[in-house]
């Protein structure tokens, strides 16, 4: 797989994306290269104990668009939410099947919204599903997919907050 073509696919979708919105929904963004895939990640430092490298975390939640050869042979862009280690999340008393169960409760009413997805995963996937790849309308989809992402992206906010421990006064 030529790495550099789509690194460079990846940042110009990257640089479409409204910076403004992201700002506005505390939503970070990274272009890099991961298990042989070139991806694109969107999350919250919030959604993480490790502030200083969020990306690379033991515990965090992100959302991912991706090619490797596998997905590219296939003809396929895929996109997934992680949430990962969450009994660890700092501030917060969850059991990950009952987050994941929760918030795929919640996604439900946005199901038609994303092509191809399924929430028919452990608890480490919250959904994932994937995109016909098209060369010539790569970086159209990416941003596509960011910008599905940032439209429900509360929905992980307001899971976390059913695990949010009581404060007794």
């Amino acid at each position: 797989m030529n790495y550099e073509y789509y690194l460079e696919k990846f940042r110009k979708s990257a640089d479409r994306i409204d910076k403004k919105m992201l700002n506005k929904k505390h939503l970070e963004m990274n272009v890099g290269v991961t298990l042989d895939s070139v991806v694109l990640k969107l999350y919250k430092t919030k959604w993480t104990n490790n502030k200083i490298d969020p990306i690379n975390a033991k515990t965090r939640i992100f959302f991912a668009i991706w090619v490797n050869d596998k997905t590219i042979k296939r003809n396929k862009v895929f996109y997934n939410i992680h949430a990962l280690k969450l009994r660890e999340l700092k501030g917060y008393s969850i059991a990950s099947r009952d987050f994941a169960d929760s918030f795929r409760k919640d996604f439900m009413k946005f199901e038609r919204n994303w092509e191809n997805v399924s929430v028919e995963f452990g608890p480490l996937t919250l959904l994932e599903g994937w995109e016909h790849f098209e060369n010539d309308n790569l970086e159209n989809i990416i941003v596509k997919l960011a910008n599905n992402f940032s439209s429900i992206e509360y929905l992980i906010d307001d899971t976390l907050k059913k695990f949010e421990p009581t404060k007794i006064s």
